[in-house]
């Protein structure tokens, strides 16, 4: 049973938190063995993308239908600053910026909402995020594994 709860505990934080919580915990608990950590991570990682991303749909949606009954979407646009600037970084980045950032600077259900804030296909958003899951996944693990002797005076 104490192997099973392992493995739960890091793909539940990998969903969340993957490059935060997530992967070092799978380093730590499964002992650097490769595969396991690389499929109980990224496993982790692609169920949390489809679950938030599905989550972050039906919140917009709510969202949206509140502003309408309570009257704050206007029928004309009303172009702001805060409008120039989502546009200017949406223009910037892209989808694959907002993938990239996802795992190691956001966390996985923010990442979600805000690409599906700024992008509706959702198999799209799936498949950038899933992909920047992977590509962290075995940058962070190959960087803790090659400095580890560094690391390991720092962490007791």
């Amino acid at each position: 049973m104490g192997a099973f709860l392992k493995i739960l505990s890091v793909f539940l934080a990998s969903a969340i938190f993957f490059g935060k919580v997530g992967m070092p915990s799978a380093m730590v608990f499964f002992n650097y063995h490769f595969l396991k950590v690389f499929l109980v991570t990224v496993s982790g990682g692609i169920f949390g993308n489809i679950f938030f991303t599905n989550l972050s749909s039906i919140i917009l949606k709510k969202w949206h239908v509140y502003r309408i009954k309570r009257g704050y979407i206007h029928k004309r646009k009303i172009f702001t600053n805060a409008n120039r600037r989502i546009i200017r970084v949406k223009k910037r980045f892209g989808l694959t910026g907002i993938a990239l950032l996802t795992p190691i600077l956001f966390s996985i259900p923010l990442g979600a909402l805000i690409a599906e804030k700024f992008y509706k296909d959702k198999r799209e958003i799936i498949i950038y995020l899933s992909a920047a899951v992977v590509f962290w996944n075995i940058v962070i693990y190959f960087l803790i594994r090659f400095f580890h002797d560094s690391i390991a005076g720092w962490v007791v």
